[in-house]
């Protein structure tokens, strides 16, 4: 448990990978955009301990070499079922959030998380995302 505390446990590393997984965002300007507001000294030190973790993988654009994209590693994919079970708690246990998974997500993930967690990998290794159209 400790070390997985260290390795993803603080907010800033689960809500980059988030982002990476259901906004398909992939670079330090798409990070800077989430609504959390993550300070720009924090948003480097947690991809470059992410990327050290073996969780992230870096790799210059190939349309723009002064960007980096960040994507996950086979590690890092290994981290979705976690992600899926924080959503289904949270979706349960949040009474104040005003923002909701899709009722059809919830309904797939109760009935067979390891399928739709497959299906996600899948998606999230191929360079897609859960929810593509949410990048700003």
């Amino acid at each position: 448990m400790n070390y997985g505390v260290e390795v993803f446990g603080d907010r800033w590393s689960l809500l980059i990978i988030r982002d990476i997984v259901f906004s398909g965002k992939k670079t330090y300007g798409e990070f800077m955009k989430s609504a959390e507001g993550i300070a720009t000294n924090v948003l480097a030190s947690r991809l470059a301990f992410l990327e050290q973790q073996g969780i992230l993988s870096r790799a210059p654009s190939p349309s723009d070499r002064r960007k980096d994209f960040y994507t996950l590693t086979e590690r890092g994919l290994d981290l979705i079922p976690i992600l899926l079970s924080i959503i289904m708690w949270s979706a349960e246990h949040d009474t104040t959030s005003s923002v909701r998974p899709p009722k059809e997500l919830l309904a797939r993930l109760k009935r067979s998380p390891m399928e739709v967690s497959d299906e996600v990998k899948a998606l999230v290794r191929d360079g897609g995302s859960v929810f593509p159209k949410a990048v700003q």
